[in-house]
């Protein structure tokens, strides 16, 4: 069944035109990505689908009760909510049910008739058939996994990242037929990336979404719409199909661009010649000529650049750390932490947010204080830091301004040099783009600005903090490419795990409480360490009951659960909401002030033994969930 119909859709800002004559469908089940440079309308585009936007030309049909849901890439929510009234308000399906189901049994319970019995016999119907009885329970698992925990909480206080996590459990919750996502991955950790994975890739909602996470993307979508250069190509597969499918296209095109070369020289041969030998019968062929001209000059025009930087060489020390420690309050970042860089060497760091990556980067910088232990830094080393926050510029100059005002040309490792404008060219600032005002630039736009900024300073220890935010697979494939060069130290921070598997030699694994793990191998590797360890520990606590499993009732092949998982899920969610309740009660004694620190030590270890176990349980009911269609 095709859920969408886009046909000949067209949208422009003044002179500058977005897309044009976009044509395409969803059928029921697509998984769906978008693929396009940024500037080109990718989220314009998003919102014209959710209506809240309308096109210069062309239609967008639904199939008739498609229901479709949307997340922004920024969210607006209502700030004089909180987040347990702004989850309850609007139009999602199963709360419009419930507020129906309790109006009527408060009809029924007022007056009992005919009239009140029947409208109670059908909301409870809509109930059963929408399966909307357990939404508060679910409303709470997605909430704890995004880590949502104070449901009075005031959106008013919630940061950027809070607020895109409460817009992503609402639409999730509502769960549309269509889903339309904006970068859904944006300040998300990778465990929370992990589990919209998994989630989105066993739900029967359709989906388009645009995004630069290309795991994510690779895992989750089996089709590719691609916008390029105003064609519209479709790809059915994941990400890694698309790739091999772009490059075979690719190819042709350079083939054909050879050919078109040769013509080219051909046919300027005859364009020099003699006004005699070009009558007005060879119109055509002039025409033809000027096309081809066009073409090879475009071409010629985009062909790759490689940049390798002028850095400072460094000498034998780079940074050594010794016993470096750091806390706030009770919260330790690092305990005793101890290293010794050595040069062109390529770390990633990860680890749940709150839990100090950004402030060692600083202490390593300088920028921070620690508590305890000596950094001794070599006299060689150049810091560049790029900071998640960017940096502030000036609004009323241009583009081309700001990265003037430190260098109007730039050294190259082999000597050779290029202007300022040739630089921003590389990293997808058209010659328009230039000389736009700094204040006409998207968020995105300003923090790929800031990150040149700090590339430009040919820094020989590299240190970039979430670098691949906003910027669109071209942008970041340019990044990579650029990474690749640089020949100096590097660590990233970034929960884009194909970049930093591409890039990195080992990871800072920041595992809390101070302690920092060096783990060798790829995110990957170490992922699929943590299930086998998970899964030994599963496999252990279940000897016990294996005499039991094998009573277990067949699983019937269709969706539906069987007897005793439907006792099994009714069982979790009892014991979830014990676990939370008391988790909530350590919560209340953590941030009180008269705990001894045998006791404070004692509440914390609770607490992530309660943690732990609501992350078990929840993954089982949420699976079990899944199913109880």
């Amino acid at each position: 069944m095709t859920f969408l119909s886009v046909e000949e859709v067209s949208k422009r800002y003044g002179l500058n035109v977005l897309f044009e004559g976009l044509t395409f469908g969803l059928s029921e089940g697509d998984k769906t990505a978008l693929v396009a440079p940024n500037g080109t309308g990718k989220s314009t585009l998003l919102r014209i689908l959710a209506g809240q936007e309308t096109p210069d030309n062309g239609k967008v049909m639904y199939q008739n009760g498609v229901r479709t849901g949307f997340l922004e890439q920024e969210p607006e929510l209502d700030d004089q909510k909180t987040i347990q009234e702004f989850i309850n308000s609007g139009s999602n399906t199963s709360v419009s049910l419930i507020r129906r189901y309790e109006a009527a049994a408060d009809a029924q319970a007022a007056d009992f008739n005919p009239e009140t019995q029947k409208a109670y016999q059908r909301a409870l119907s809509e109930m059963d058939a929408a399966n909307a009885w357990d939404y508060e329970q679910r409303m709470k698992q997605i909430l704890g996994r995004l880590r949502i925990v104070d449901l009075d909480q005031p959106i008013a206080s919630l940061s950027g990242g809070e607020r895109k996590r409460v817009a992503l459990a609402f639409v999730l919750l509502d769960e549309p037929d269509l889903l339309l996502l904006d970068e859904p991955t944006n300040h998300l950790d990778l465990d929370m990336i992990e589990w919209l994975e998994q989630y989105l890739a066993r739900t029967r909602m359709t989906l388009l979404m645009v995004t630069h996470d290309r795991y994510f993307l690779d895992r989750v979508c089996n089709h590719i719409i691609e916008i390029d250069s105003g064609t519209l190509y479709h790809h059915r597969g994941n990400y890694e199909y698309y790739l091999q499918k772009k490059s075979e296209r690719e190819e042709n095109e350079q083939v054909a661009l050879g050919k078109a070369k040769q013509h080219y020289k051909k046919e300027l041969e005859w364009m020099r010649r003699g006004p005699k030998a070009r009558t007005s019968k060879s119109k055509s062929r002039i025409d033809a000529f000027h096309e081809t001209a066009k073409r090879v000059q475009q071409e010629t025009e985009e062909s790759e650049l490689r940049l390798e930087m002028d850095m400072t060489r460094m000498g034998d020390k780079i940074v050594e750390l010794t016993d470096i420690s750091k806390q706030y309050g009770e919260n330790v970042i690092l305990k005793k932490f101890s290293y010794s860089f050595k040069g062109g060497e390529r770390i990633g760091i990860i680890g749940r947010n709150g839990a100090g990556k950004s402030t060692f980067l600083n202490i390593l910088t300088g920028k921070e204080p620690a508590d305890h232990g000596e950094i001794d830094k070599g006299s060689t080393v150049q810091f560049g830091h790029y900071e998640q926050k960017g940096l502030d510029f000036d609004e009323s100059m241009r583009v081309i301004d700001i990265l003037k005002q430190k260098a109007e040309v730039i050294q190259m490792a082999d000597g050779s040099r290029i202007t300022a404008s040739r630089f921003l060219e590389f990293f997808m600032f058209t010659p328009e783009m230039q000389y736009t005002f700094v204040s006409k630039l998207s968020g995105g736009e300003k923090r790929r600005l800031a990150l040149m900024m700090v590339l430009i300073q040919n820094p020989n220890f590299l240190i970039l903090d979430e670098p691949t935010n906003d910027l669109d697979l071209m942008t970041l494939n340019r990044l990579e490419s650029f990474l690749e060069d640089f020949g100096g130290c590097l660590i990233i921070v970034s929960h884009d795990r194909f970049f930093m598997d591409r890039l990195v030699q080992h990871y800072f694994v920041f595992e809390g409480e101070g302690r920092i793990r060096d783990f060798h191998g790829t995110y990957q590797e170490y992922r699929d360490e943590l299930a086998q360890q998970e899964a030994g520990g599963k496999k252990k606590g279940a000897t016990r009951s294996k005499p039991e499993l094998k009573k277990e009732e067949p699983k019937p092949s269709g969706r539906g659960l069987t007897y005793k998982e439907k006792k099994t899920f009714q069982k979790l969610g009892k014991e979830i909401e014990i676990l939370e309740k008391e988790q909530m009660e350590v919560e209340k004694k953590l941030s009180g002030t008269d705990l001894n620190p045998e006791e404070l030590e004692k509440e914390t270890v609770r607490y992530g033994e309660l943690q732990q176990q609501l992350d078990q349980k929840g993954t089982e009911w949420l699976e079990l969930a899944e199913r109880d269609r």
